[in-house]
C-alpha cells in the first residue's frame, strides 16, 4: 500500500481534479490512500498529528526541500526496492512550516522533488504524478521520456 500522509485540505476544484485523476491512475496498479490531516496554526500541534500518524512498520519517506534530489527513474527504482520488503511506504508532506527533525528522523529517506517551494495542494498533484509514472517505468510502459 501507498499513503501520503499531508497537512492540509485542498480548496481548489483544479488540484481536487488533477488529485483524483491521478489516484484512479495510480489505483490501476497499486492501493493507494491519501491521509490529510488538519492544516493547524500551531507547529507543534500539527507535528503531533503527524506523528500519531506515522507507523514504524511503514517505510516513510519525508518529502522535504533539504532532501536528497532523484530523478524519475531513481524514485521508481526506490518504489521498486522498497516494495521487495515492506508492504506500505508512507510518504511525508508537511504544512507550510515543513517537517521538524523529529519527524524526519522517523523515516527512513528524505527526499526533495526541487529547490523550489510549491503550493501544498500542487505538490501532491506532482508526487502523485511521480508516483504514476514510477509505475509506467517500472511495467516499461510507453509514458516516460
Amino acid at each position: 500500500m501507498i499513503k501520503i500522509l499531508c497537512v492540509g485540505k485542498i480548496k481548489e476544484g483544479y488540484l481536487q481534479d488533477l488529485i483524483n485523476d491521478y489516484l484512479k491512475r495510480i489505483s490501476k496498479y497499486h492501493k493507494i490512500e491519501i491521509i490529510e490531516l488538519k492544516d493547524d496554526s500551531n507547529y507543534q500541534k500539527e507535528t503531533s498529528n503527524l506523528l500519531e500518524h506515522i507507523k514504524s512498520s511503514d517505510y516513510n519517506i519525508a518529502l522535504d526541500i533539504k532532501g536528497k534530489m532523484v530523478t524519475s527513474e531513481e524514485f521508481a527504482s526506490i518504489i521498486d526496492k522498497t516494495f521487495l520488503t515492506n508492504s506500505t511506504i508512507t510518504f511525508i508532506i508537511g504544512g507550510s512550516l515543513g517537517l521538524n527533525d523529529e519527524i524526519k528522523s522517523k523515516c527512513q529517506q528524505i527526499i526533495s522533488f526541487s529547490h523550489l517551494t510549491f503550493p501544498h495542494g500542487l505538490f501532491r498533484g506532482i508526487l502523485l504524478e511521480q508516483i504514476y509514472r514510477s509505475f509506467k517505468i517500472l511495467n516499461n510502459e510507453a509514458y516516460h521520456k
